[in-house]
């Protein structure tokens, strides 16, 4: 394909200043009439070996990553005038960083921090995803339909995480809910109990998965007590059935207690 080719491919490239990332410059364009975003190593890690590196596994950990709520990664290729880059679905709409700080969050952004931001998560874990810490400049709601959408997602993926890696997800999604529940004025009592709970410096006392989270939040308990309790009544069950057969333990009588004393 020649230069001219590619430049037609590509228009309407902007930067986006305020979603830029550590590492990366994100961008905004249209790839054959389709919006879509691009990020790309920022000018001073270009060309550093472990900085492409860590820039190639990114690509390769996210590239089948499938799920609604986390923004999917479609190519990785050169684009004129910014370099290698990998290319996203676009995501335009708000960060709940900037619905925070303009007092623009609602109660359907709270709902969907209780479903689609633990749906997520629990995606992330489920697939191993080493990530850094998620925070609110990383949770996008789409413009119009207002979806919740992950980006800045995982950097690599491995046989497990460690007990540490899961609790740090449950309270950071703690941490979030509470400042978007404070700085919002929106009242959710069961939500911010739950939240409380997460976000506990002693991860001891933090729910030990994001499943024990979502039990937590629709006010159900773990699956072990309902299990507990049915192994309970079972056994209840059986002791009154053998008590009520031919097989119980004859009771004594008077008479014989009494002979029996006096033997």
């Amino acid at each position: 394909m020649t230069m001219n080719n590619k430049e037609e491919r590509w228009t309407e490239i902007e930067h986006l200043p305020k979603w830029d990332e550590e590492f990366y410059d994100v961008y905004t364009a249209k790839k054959f009439g389709k919006w879509v975003m691009l990020k790309t190593l920022k000018d001073e890690f270009k060309g550093k070996p472990e900085f492409e590196a860590m820039f190639e596994k990114e690509f390769d950990t996210r590239y089948n990553l499938a799920h609604p709520n986390i923004v999917m990664i479609n190519d990785f290729e050169d684009v004129p005038g910014i370099g290698r880059c990998i290319i996203t679905d676009d995501v335009y709409g708000d960060s709940l960083r900037s619905l925070i700080n303009e007092n623009k969050v609602t109660k359907q952004h709270v709902e969907k921090l209780k479903t689609q931001f633990l749906s997520a998560l629990e995606y992330i874990q489920s697939n191993h995803i080493a990530h850094l810490p998620i925070k609110p400049e990383r949770i996008i709601f789409t413009e119009n339909i207002g979806n919740l959408k992950l980006i800045d997602v995982g950097f690599e993926q491995r046989p497990a995480l460690t007990p540490e890696q899961a609790t740090d997800d449950i309270r950071n999604f703690g941490n979030i809910v509470l400042e978007t529940l404070d700085k919002s004025g929106i009242n959710e009592p069961m939500l911010r109990k739950v939240a409380e709970r997460c976000a506990d410096i002693d991860n001891r006392r933090r729910y030990h998965t994001i499943h024990d989270v979502r039990l937590a939040l629709e006010n159900r308990h773990s699956n072990r007590l309902y299990i507990a309790i049915i192994a309970f009544l079972i056994i209840m069950i059986g002791l009154l059935a053998w008590l009520s057969s031919p097989y119980k333990p004859a009771i004594p009588t008077m008479n014989e207690i009494e002979n029996a004393d006096t033997k």
